[in-house]
């Protein structure tokens, strides 16, 4: 479906037969996620060349670094061509529970690295990709009751077009949770956003700490040229966040095979495909804080950062932050996505702007299915308003207590 013929149906449940304009038909085929054919790669960057919205996380490099290095062997990769052009891929996996109900249902597949979790659509192409999507899951036997989906921007042209392709359906696209994440874009200059955003006592502060950590040797930042080798800047960035606190709660990158091997492999390939900005703060050449970036123009997002613990009371990680502005001064980017959890103390107070990001749910074809979509809602929405109350009692005992 083109542009000049989609409807707005951001609100709509469904759609009456006579309004609703025919789509083209798209054919969905279930393939395996890795290995991926040679042929499909070929394909797989066509299609993200003409991506719906920019999002790195569904490049074919990063795709596959996931699917050899993290994902669980019952994934599967839903493709689908219109006249025997792929016009979209998702990957796919069931899970036995919906919450904390035992519901089997299906989901699109994002591992923990991965922030966001949209599936890859041609750019006009969006609501045709979605209806065979749904289509192919509806004749699945093993898709379950519904589809979960995580990780979409909200109102972004994938979200929409989902919610008009659900609505032409005759189902609903309920949105079950909504975060608001911090995201950097603006037109001013490096310098002048931070001044716009950060307040002069704040800055003075910062200052100061910059000082006081360059009295400490020879401070220093610098940026991977895009002609020198990566490898040693991935040995580095793994061994520095395996020395703080996520080597130490188990969760670095470098503290399992599968983890070290595709970090790895991303920043290797991002390198490689020109959309990798890697920085780092050295101090007597040796890295204390560090910063990947994963561009892809006119978006970016903040991937990794690690920083020496060492040098805590210098706050190493918010230096090089301010340090990463200069990429507003970039012509190719408009905007960078954090990639943090919402109301990170730090990010949040160096990038004004939000970005919301949420998961919807969408029943499958079927009586049955619309039956238990229906009941699992309501309880979704009881169990909220159960703990708005709670929440509200809690803030009222805690003002009376003041």
């Amino acid at each position: 479906m083109t542009a000049a013929t989609a409807i707005d149906l951001s609100h709509a449940r469904a759609l009456p037969a006579r309004l609703v304009p025919e789509l083209p038909t798209a054919d969905a085929e279930w393939l395996r996620l890795h290995p991926l054919a040679q042929k499909l790669s070929e394909e797989w960057e066509a299609l993200a060349a003409d991506a719906a919205e920019p999002d790195i996380f569904t490049r074919r490099w990063f795709a596959q670094a996931g699917a050899r290095h993290l994902a669980p062997e019952h994934v599967r990769l839903l493709a689908v061509r219109r006249d025997g052009r792929l016009i979209g891929l998702m990957p796919v996996h069931q899970d036995g529970r919906y919450g904390r109900l035992p519901l089997r249902h299906s989901v699109n597949w994002v591992h923990y690295h991965c922030f966001l979790g949209a599936p890859l659509l041609r750019r006009g192409e969006e609501v045709a990709a979605w209806s065979a999507i749904l289509a192919a899951l509806d004749a699945d036997p093993d898709a379950g009751q519904l589809l979960h989906l995580t990780g979409l921007v909200e109102d972004g042209p994938v979200h929409r077009a989902l919610v008009e392709a659900a609505a032409r359906a005759g189902r609903p696209c309920d949105t079950v949770h909504r975060i608001e994440r911090a995201m950097l874009a603006s037109d001013l200059a490096p310098d002048a956003y931070y001044a716009a955003i950060v307040r002069k006592k704040k800055r003075k502060e910062i200052a100061r700490l910059r000082t006081r950590l360059a009295e400490q040797g020879h401070l220093e930042t610098r940026r991977l040229a895009p002609d020198d080798a990566p490898d040693a800047w991935i040995e580095a960035f793994l061994a520095l966040e395996h020395a703080g606190w996520k080597g130490a709660a188990g969760s670095a990158l470098a503290g399992t095979p599968q983890t070290r091997e595709f970090f790895r492999e991303v920043v290797t390939e991002a390198h490689r495909a020109g959309q990798l900005d890697f920085l780092r703060l050295d101090l007597d050449g040796a890295p204390i804080a560090m910063l990947v970036n994963l561009l892809a123009a006119p978006g970016a997002f903040s991937f990794k950062t690690a920083y020496d613990e060492r040098y805590a009371r210098f706050s190493p990680g918010v230096l090089l932050q301010i340090e990463n502005l200069q990429i507003l001064a970039r012509g190719d980017i408009e905007w960078v996505d954090s990639c943090a959890v919402q109301n990170h103390p730090m990010i949040d107070s160096l990038w004004a702007q939000r970005r919301a990001i949420i998961r919807v749910t969408v029943p499958l074809a079927g009586r049955r299915r619309r039956l238990v979509f229906t009941a699992a809602r309501a309880l979704e929405r009881a169990a909220a308003a159960l703990r708005g109350l709670r929440q509200r009692r809690s803030a009222s005992t805690l003002e009376d207590s003041e």
